[in-house]
This record gives structure tokens, C-alpha cells and sequence, in this order.
């Protein structure tokens, strides 16, 4: 296969899908097909592109400041170096999170940040320090450079040669015009040389192109994957923590749900069981001034009465 050069295409346009409780949006063409146009593979090719600088700098600074630290060890400066180093790597991850959100849509939650018990910079070195968020910022800024490189180049390597080769036919005219070649050489030594120039060649030069733009997109899933797990992993907060938050909503939905029901309960009775008992008191008040004229209409009355209050018991 002949190495061909494309233009670095980059169009981060997003896509409605996923955003929002929409009905499910019924598609002529299969996923397969749809992929390479689709908002979420360009998404996650930018994500890719831009995983090399950032991570890049971010290895950079915590090698140099993390050896400056271990260095200065020896005299007190070494300890805030190191604590720096870890706030630094802590401010990258804010700006990671913030990054996967916007491009892979994982939404991570921020981790508690690390405070000392009173003010002043001691605690708060102590503070970074002790905090095991800290020093998983910075094993992902160690062990996400390699990753972003190797991502970097795949991505970077399919998608360009995928488009270039599948629109060959468009621009095959500028090597005749250029440089009065046939097109990209196969091979060539001093007596033969073989040039993709045939419009069979051609044809299936762009079929190969089509091939690998199709398979590309399903590459880059696969590579975003792998950052979406180092993110979750290392920049969110730890699994005790998000526990100890799980309970404490958990709590607030039953005081929430015990209140609401005490206020129901309440409610019942002032307007239901406070009722009958006032109609009850009038009752069993006319009841008794009717007692020596009337017997008869007395005793219905204690008797609507007594009805009475086995409905304000229930």
C-alpha cells in the first residue's frame, strides 16, 4: 500500500445525539456507514489531537518539579516543591475532567479538594500531601504521556491516510501538473517504475481509503476508551468517597421522606381527626341538653356520636 498524505481535517461540530431526552432518531444509512461523519468521531479524534500537548506539558513539569523535589529534599524546600507539583497536577486533571466532559461525554465528578485542618501553609502542604487524589493526579500525568503519543499517532496515521486514499481520484492530477509523475509510486528503481495511474488502480486505491475511513471511527472508540477509564480512574474522586457521598444523599432522601410524612400526618390530623372531635363535642353538647325533653333524639344523637368516634380512631 502506498503511503499517501492528507490534510489534517479537524471539524468539531457536535452532534444532538445524547443530549437531552429525545426520541430515538431513525437512520437511513447504517452505523457503519454513518460513523466517519458523525459529531462524536470527531469529537473523540480532537480529544486525541489534543491529549498530546497537554500531556506533553504535564509530563514535562511534573518530571522536572518532581525530581527538583526529590533533589531538595535534603533542606525543607523540597517538601513544598513536591506539594506544588501535586496542586499542579491536580489543577491539570480539573482541566481534563473539564475536557472529557466537553468531548467524550463523561461526566466525572471533581474530587474533594485538599484542606488543611487550619489555615496557614504547612496544613495546607500537609493537606496535599496525605491526599491520595494528589498522588493518583500525578501517576496519571506519568502514565498518560505514553498513551496520548502511541493514541496520537494511530488516530492521526488512519484518518489522514483513510481520506487521502479514498479521495485519491480528486487530487491525483497534481502529481502530472507538479512534479510529471503518473501518481504515487509503488516502486521504482533505475530501469522501472510503477505509478497508481490506471483508472483501476485508481478505483481501488479509493476502496482501500473507503475501507480504512469506515474502520477508523470504531479505532478511535477503542483509544477514548482506554482515556475514559484513566479518567474515572485517577482524576475522580475515590471509591470510599464517592460511598460516604452515596450515604449521606441516601440520608437526606429518608430525613426528606420522614419529614414529608410527619407533615402528611400532621396535616390529617388537623383537618380530618380535629374535625370530627370538634363535631363530636357539639354533638355530645346537644345531646345533653336534649337528654330530659327528648330521650329518644338524644340517644340517636349519642349514637351518631359514638360513630363518630370510631371514624376519628380510624
Amino acid at each position: 500500500m502506498a503511503t499517501a498524505y492528507g490534510p489534517d481535517t479537524r471539524d468539531h461540530q457536535r452532534s444532538g445525539a445524547g443530549f437531552g431526552d429525545r426520541p430515538p432518531v431513525k437512520h437511513v444509512f447504517p452505523a457503519a456507514l454513518r460513523a466517519p461523519l458523525e459529531g462524536r468521531t470527531w469529537r473523540e479524534f480532537g480529544y486525541l489531537l489534543l491529549s498530546l500537548p497537554i500531556s506533553t506539558v504535564l509530563f514535562s513539569l511534573s518530571i522536572a518539579l518532581t525530581s527538583l523535589s526529590a533533589g531538595m529534599l535534603i533542606t525543607f524546600l523540597g517538601i513544598p516543591i513536591l506539594a506544588g507539583t501535586l496542586a499542579m497536577c491536580r489543577g491539570f486533571g480539573a482541566l481534563e475532567r473539564a475536557r472529557a466532559r466537553g468531548l467524550l461525554g463523561l461526566d466525572v465528578a471533581d474530587p474533594a479538594p485538599a484542606r488543611g485542618k487550619t489555615g496557614g501553609l504547612m496544613p495546607w502542604v500537609g493537606a496535599v500531601l496525605k491526599s491520595g487524589v494528589s498522588w493518583r493526579h500525578l501517576l496519571y500525568a506519568l502514565l498518560h504521556f505514553p498513551w496520548a503519543v502511541f493514541a496520537f499517532v494511530v488516530s492521526l496515521t488512519f484518518w489522514s491516510c483513510g481520506w487521502a486514499t479514498f479521495t485519491y481520484p480528486l487530487w491525483q492530477w497534481i502529481f502530472p501538473a507538479t512534479i510529471g509523475a503518473g501518481g504515487i509510486q509503488l516502486y521504482g528503481d533505475d530501469h522501472r517504475r510503477i505509478y497508481l495511474d490506471a483508472p483501476f488502480e485508481l478505483a481501488a486505491t479509493s476502496v482501500c481509503g473507503l475501507v480504512v475511513v469506515l474502520i477508523t471511527p470504531w479505532i478511535i472508540r477503542g483509544l477514548t476508551s482506554v482515556d475514559r477509564l484513566m479518567v474515572a480512574g485517577l482524576l475522580g474522586p475515590s471509591r470510599l468517597a464517592t460511598r460516604v457521598s452515596e450515604l449521606e444523599s441516601d440520608r437526606g432522601v429518608v430525613v426528606d421522606t420522614a419529614a414529608a410524612d410527619l407533615r402528611r400526618i400532621e396535616r390529617d390530623l388537623h383537618d380530618g381527626a380535629q374535625a370530627r372531635l370538634v363535631a363530636l363535642a357539639m354533638d355530645l353538647g346537644l345531646a345533653k341538653e336534649k337528654l330530659t325533653d327528648d330521650p329518644e333524639a338524644a340517644a340517636r344523637m349519642v349514637d351518631e356520636a359514638h360513630g363518630e368516634v370510631k371514624v376519628a380512631l380510624q
